[in-house]
């Protein structure tokens, strides 16, 4: 069977009280609608009709960038579910099955909409779930025999149908050929004077149809948002289901409800992550890689023994195998450093690869540059790579002593070798294995000068 599955997205979710759509509002990390295009493709359904309204172009503008297989028509006016799932259903042949979904109700999985489709070969099925407090959804009414009969909404319930806890979620699956033909014949003689797509259920049960139902695995899976509150009880339980998963798979989290995941992460074994860390993007850990506490990463990749330490903040930068970054350091995008680089308190790397065996232990700014290994690099140093308009580059050789205190004035080539003297502002190339000072007077360069001996 194709399926193709349409996606209601028109509401304005006054409730949200935001200028932004309510379906672009982020669940770890990613829009509400993310999520349900995600669990759709997951689901192998072959294309996706989102049903636009309030924010249209905002929400058009980020499909976009969602890949081949949607695409968007808008509800103009309000006038309902069925009303909405009318607007898609030209797209969709009459031999395709509809699978219908809520870009607010963002963590149904793919194995759920994998056995509404299938439930649906026959003519329709819908996503019930059982409730300890059913108020404000639409109950399931079932017959003597146990089938179902229809769906009425909390509005329209009678005293005695409020009392069935099993609801309806909204999603469901039919046949497309049946779901035009049925939507078509839908009043909206309601309390709310709507076009409901739960009336559907009773028109399909009128032409002999046996509507099967098909059990949530949970509450938490078809949970909507309306407001702001029930947005972060959903960031809850997603990052919880995220949590579980992760520690199944073997990764140490100091603890569980003070950790949150805004993409994907893969480690290796013994990995820690400390409390308060936010992970964004993708990430990924190299075995025993240890996460300090209150550390952001972002599309991060840090090989084996790595070290992050308290305060951290790394954004789309690689390190090698056991270096130690932090803590309070700052990683931005570029930076890339090799096995057993050191990285202190207070440095900022940013555009830039340092070598193996390269330290800056305090209070530096390394941009735009490629740096050799066994580096040292002193408390205060600049790499001066910005000159009002335009990026310039820092090459510094292996094995360099970089003084304390010293700026470094791109363009600029610091030689295998250089000792530059601390306090020095050296904007001419320093030789390889030469002393270069710069301070109050002119800079010179020492041919021949031997670096000190460590005492003994």
């Amino acid at each position: 069977m194709k399926v193709h599955a349409v996606i209601l997205a028109a509401g304005q979710g006054t409730r949200m009280k935001s200028a932004l759509p309510k379906v672009l509002h982020r669940v770890g990390g990613t829009p509400m609608l993310g999520h349900v295009l995600a669990a759709a493709r997951a689901a192998e359904v072959g294309a996706c009709h989102v049903v636009l309204g309030h924010g249209a172009e905002q929400v058009r503008e980020w499909l976009g960038g969602m890949g081949e297989g949607i695409d968007t028509v808008v509800q103009a006016q309000q006038l309902g579910t069925a009303h909405a799932v009318q607007q898609a259903l030209p797209q969709v042949p009459d031999s395709a099955v509809v699978l219908v979904l809520y870009g607010d109700v963002p963590l149904v999985s793919a194995e759920t909409l994998r056995k509404l489709v299938a439930a649906a070969k026959d003519g329709m099925a819908v996503l019930t779930a059982e409730v300890p407090d059913p108020a404000g959804y639409g109950r399931m009414v079932r017959d003597a025999k146990g089938r179902i009969s229809g769906i009425v909404e909390d509005k329209d319930a009678t005293p005695q149908q409020r009392a069935i806890t099993e609801i309806n979620t909204g999603l469901m699956a039919a046949q497309a050929r049946r779901l035009k033909r049925w939507l078509s014949h839908v009043k909206n003689n309601n309390a709310k004077g709507e076009f409901y797509l739960t009336d559907a259920v009773a028109l399909a049960v009128k032409d002999g149809i046996e509507v099967q139902s098909v059990a949530a695995a949970g509450i938490d899976e078809v949970e909507g948002v309306n407001d702001r509150v029930q947005l972060a009880q959903v960031e809850r339980r997603y990052q919880r289901a995220q949590v579980q998963r992760l520690q199944r798979d073997g990764l140490h989290l100091a603890d569980p409800a003070r950790f949150d995941l805004r993409g994907s992460l893969s480690f290796g074994r013994d990995v820690f992550i400390d409390v308060g860390c936010v992970l964004e993007g993708k990430v990924a850990l190299g075995d025993n890689v240890s996460i300090g506490p209150y550390c952001v990463l972002r599309d991060v990749k840090l090989d084996a023994g790595t070290r992050v330490d308290a305060h951290s903040v790394l954004d789309s930068a690689e390190a090698g195998r056991d270096c130690r970054i932090g803590p309070f350091a700052r990683l931005r995008p570029g930076a890339q450093l090799a096995d057993q680089v050191h990285i202190g308190n207070f440095v900022e790397i940013k555009k830039s690869t340092l070598g193996e065996g390269t330290k800056a232990n305090h209070l530096a700014y390394i941009g735009d540059a490629t740096v050799g290994a066994r580096v040292n690099i002193g408390a205060g140093v600049i790499t001066c790579n910005y000159d009002g308009v335009n990026k310039h580059a820092t090459i510094i050789g292996d094995d360099a002593f970089i003084g304390t205190d010293s700026q470094l004035v791109a363009p600029l080539i610091v030689g295998r070798g250089a000792y530059i003297a601390a306090g020095s502002t050296i904007a001419k190339d320093a030789p390889e294995d030469a002393l270069t000072v710069c301070r109050a007077r002119e800079q010179k360069s020492f041919p021949g000068w031997k670096k000190p001996a460590k005492k003994r």
